[in-house]
């Protein structure tokens, strides 16, 4: 059965173009923002959306992100509420989206009724950043898609096991380290993506400290998509409620969709 991420990539390549794909945490400034956000977001040229599920303990994540599930969950974001978030999206865009979260969350409220809720919702994948693969086949059901993570360390030989059982497309961590904008691209990234292409036909997208126009634009000339998730972040915590900030988001989110988009695919 197919679903919107695997629509979505199969029309990119279709058009010989590269996705982009912006991360918000979900309820930072608060869930109605959220909705506002991502409807902007697919109107400056997101092609599938990642939200971030707020945690208190967020260890992959960067000073930026972080402050954002703090922000959140001081507004009082909750899952049901994140759950309410997408279908109010759904009512207005189809777009793509995934879930990013840590395994705790998934764990307190029930891994089965999470993952049939999130489903119900209209959530397509879930992106679990501590969940390893061995413990993935127990964890999932229904037909959310599990989006697996590949890192700059991860050998030959875990990175074909990875690639096996992957859906989606495989998202490959550009850097070592924590999320957060960089100064400049690892060098390795061609070699490491094409390593990685040995092992599956699955779109490859990469994120983890792309925070301009230029660098996304550099990225997407060896990737399938690039994500880009503290830059636009850093943005929202800048202007906070403002009435301008949905716009100042759109206006940035327009600049790096354009560059990667006009990168070869």
């Amino acid at each position: 059965m197919h679903n919107r991420i695997e629509d979505c990539f199969a029309c990119l390549r279709k058009e010989k173009r590269n996705g982009f794909i912006p991360y918000i945490c979900a309820g930072d400034p608060n869930l109605q923002k959220t909705v506002e956000l991502s409807l902007a977001l697919e109107k400056a040229g997101a092609d599938v959306l990642e939200l971030g599920l707020p945690f208190s303990d967020p260890l992959a994540d960067g000073i930026v992100n972080q402050l954002a599930a703090q922000r959140s969950l001081a507004a009082g974001t909750t899952v049901r509420g994140v759950f309410d978030c997408v279908r109010e999206i759904r009512r207005k865009s189809q777009i793509p989206i995934v879930l990013y979260s840590y395994l705790n969350p998934i764990f307190q409220f029930g891994a089965e009724k999470f993952h049939r809720e999130a489903e119900d919702a209209g959530i397509d994948g879930l992106l679990i950043l501590d969940l390893p693969p061995e413990e993935d086949g127990d964890l999932s059901a229904g037909n959310l898609v599990h989006i697996r993570l590949v890192a700059p360390t991860t050998p030959a030989d875990r990175m074909k096991n990875i690639a096996k059982s992957a859906k989606g497309f495989l998202y490959y961590v550009s850097r070592e380290g924590v999320t957060g904008a960089r100064d400049s691209i690892a060098s390795s990234l061609p070699e490491k993506i094409a390593e990685l292409r040995k092992f599956s036909d699955l779109p490859v997208a990469v994120g983890f400290g792309i925070s301009n126009p230029q660098q996304a634009r550099e990225v997407a000339q060896h990737a399938d998509a690039v994500v880009v998730g503290s830059a636009i972040v850093d943005l929202i915590a800048k202007h906070g409620n403002k009435p301008e900030m949905v716009e100042k988001v759109g206006a940035f989110a327009r600049d790096l969709g354009n560059a990667i988009k006009s990168a070869p695919a």
